[in-house]
């Protein structure tokens, strides 16, 4: 019988790992996503919190003629008003921030903690703010369609016709759909059962696919309920009489528009806390800006159905 070999004893990487300095990264956070909306909507500062939106009242009864060259009598015509316009208040995303004064000593090589916590946190209020802005009951997207704008699928998955009624009701400069990223998934699908695979753009460095060469832009924001959704239409910009974001300018600690961190001192218990607020709202101009499509289905796989019948 051969002589077992000597085991051969050496240092181990988890003990060598404590005299080692690991290259440490910055937190990450997964529910940051891209934000495609804040990005496309045009921002309007509004002063002391208040955005009143004056409407025509009855536009169709504003009288103008086309001249005959003869002497008929010119139509006498004015524009009202309405009386009680709608006012939209801004909201405030808010939170306090706190951070041990122990915590920001000792422990803020490499990665300084108080400013990584505020990082965080302002990441988590804007990802919030989106939602508000598509979700609120008040002042959100979804809340904001005029029931004449409101359609139905054909057969329940979107299609390319789906889309081409959406178009019909914001027909004037529609700037991009807005949808759960599995409606743009199943979209895909109807187009490449149908032999028309929609064509893609570039916006932000990152690729979007199109319709009609309007981008569909994916925000997981929108809702998905028993495997169904909502596809949005927009026309953005005060100036085409779209959909705008609103925010208050000039905040103390103002970080970026509508975004304010103050430091709000240190407690007794050595607790340092930081009052964190964004102010926003959304207001839309003219009804046929916006239009939704209801009730769309996510979960239809029609290659797959046939391949497995």
């Amino acid at each position: 019988m051969a002589d077992s070999q000597p085991v051969q004893l050496a240092l181990g990487d988890n003990a060598a790992r404590q005299l080692a300095n690991a290259t440490k990264t910055a937190p990450t956070l997964s529910t940051i996503s891209p934000r495609w909306l804040t990005h496309l909507l045009q921002w309007l500062p509004v002063e002391a919190g208040i955005y009143r939106l004056n409407k025509v009242k009855n536009p169709l009864s504003v009288q103008v003629l086309c001249s005959q060259r003869d002497e008929s009598e010119l139509p006498t015509t004015f524009v009202d008003y309405e009386e009680a316009p709608r006012e939209y208040f801004l909201n405030a995303v808010s939170t306090v921030l706190d951070v041990h004064t122990r915590i920001s000593d000792l422990y803020s090589s490499p990665h300084d903690q108080i400013k990584e916590q505020l990082r965080l946190t302002i990441e988590t209020i804007k990802e919030k703010q989106e939602s508000e802005l598509i979700n609120n009951p008040d002042y959100g997207l979804l809340s904001s369609v005029a029931s004449e704008q409101i359609i139905y699928p054909l057969s329940g998955a979107p299609t390319p016709d789906d889309f081409d009624e959406l178009l019909t009701k914001v027909w004037k400069e529609p700037a991009f759909f807005l949808t759960h990223p599995l409606v743009i998934a199943a979209f895909g699908r109807e187009c490449t059962r149908r032999g028309v695979p929609p064509p893609t753009v570039s916006l932000f460095g990152s690729q979007f696919i199109t319709w009609r060469g309007v981008p569909l832009i994916p925000s997981d924001k929108v809702p998905v309920a028993d495997g169904k959704s909502k596809v949005l239409l927009l026309r953005v910009g005060a100036k085409r009489q779209g959909v705008v974001g609103l925010y208050q300018p000039g905040l103390t600690g103002e970080q970026s528009p509508g975004l304010s961190v103050r430091f709000m001192g240190i407690s007794r218990n050595a607790i340092a806390s930081y009052l964190i607020s964004l102010y926003c709202s959304l207001a839309v101009h003219t009804d046929d800006a916006l239009a939704v499509l209801e009730d769309v289905e996510v979960g239809k796989y029609h290659e797959y159905a046939d391949t497995y019948k």
